[in-house]
């Protein structure tokens, strides 16, 4: 896609060069990694999956260049069971596309004025307006404290709760004046880190089940891999990582409790890991691409 920059691709385009199969691209957003994918190797053959709409209209352009060879759901990949076929190769980049983050009416970011929205299906669920006024204080303080892993959670949960049986947010930049005025966030925050930007990352996740879906969709591409198949896995924040390096650990028959001493032998090893640590973005990269900056990306093959 003309303008988009696909992360970490020269890795990716690395480590599936060997597969002259079919990948699944389980998150295709902007179409980036599958096109440079099916540019690489006339043999490979894709299936993308994404619940944006607008995603799926981008994928009629990769469509028209590669009809034989690409073929698009529209998904999310934690239903790839759905599909009933086995892979050579998985891909999930996860998060949030630039597309939706640049489209101020998706509502995902705080930096131009939208709705508030933040679904990654616009058609489907509760809006994040919706999610503030509806939400139950477990719940808000789950997306609050768990997911944005935000230190002045209390704060920011007592404002909402009080501040909502009164009014309501319409956009984005309104629930950020009302954070700048009834919390002490923009006193607290990192230099260089805008001080909404771990609650936006909380709601984002809530509204759209973000790490169910991914526990859900690890174990289903797992489940759908091909022996010596190949999972890699980009995440953007600690809670994806987190659950991506256990699942990944599970597999391997390694474990991140240090206090697990069962023997090698009783433990499952079903694939084994292709890169012992996450592999980061170069400098130059970072430099062409800064949404490449806090990436992770991690690989197995199944065995």
């Amino acid at each position: 896609m003309e303008g988009h920059i696909p992360v970490l691709k020269s890795t990716i385009l690395e480590t599936f060069k060997s597969i002259n199969g079919c990948i699944l691209d389980g998150t295709f957003g902007g179409g980036g990694h599958t096109q440079a994918l099916l540019e690489q190797n006339d043999k490979v053959s894709i299936i993308g999956l994404d619940v944006d709409p607008e995603a799926q209209e981008r994928s009629q352009i990769i469509q028209s260049k590669f009809p034989h060879r690409f073929v698009f759901f529209p998904i999310n990949f934690s239903e790839l069971a759905s599909l009933n076929k086995n892979f050579d190769g998985v891909l999930l980049d996860l998060g949030v596309s630039s597309f939706q983050l640049d489209d101020a009416h998706r509502g995902f970011s705080f930096r131009n004025e939208g709705p508030l929205d933040m679904r990654m299906n616009p058609h489907v669920g509760l809006s994040a307006k919706e999610f503030l006024q509806k939400a139950s204080p477990e719940a808000l303080t789950q997306a609050i404290r768990d997911y944005g892993e935000e230190p002045q959670w209390r704060s920011v949960v007592r404002s909402i709760l009080k501040y909502r049986e009164v009014a309501t947010w319409e956009t984005t930049t309104s629930f950020v004046k009302f954070l700048d005025k009834n919390t002490t966030l923009h006193r607290s925050q990192k230099p260089g880190i805008h001080f909404a930007t771990r609650v936006f990352q909380g709601l984002r996740i809530a509204v759209n089940d973000e790490l169910n879906h991914l526990s859900k969709g690890l174990d289903a591409a797992f489940r759908a891999l091909n022996p010596q198949g190949i999972l890699a896995v980009i995440s953007f924040h600690s809670l994806e990582d987190r659950i991506v390096k256990q699942h990944f650990y599970d597999w391997c028959g390694r474990s991140l409790n240090r206090y697990d001493n069962r023997p090698q032998q009783l433990r499952s090893v079903q694939a084994e890991l292709l890169s012992r640590k996450p592999i980061m973005a170069t400098e130059q990269e970072i430099s062409e691409n800064p949404r490449a900056r806090s990436a992770k990306y991690r690989i197995l093959k199944k065995l």
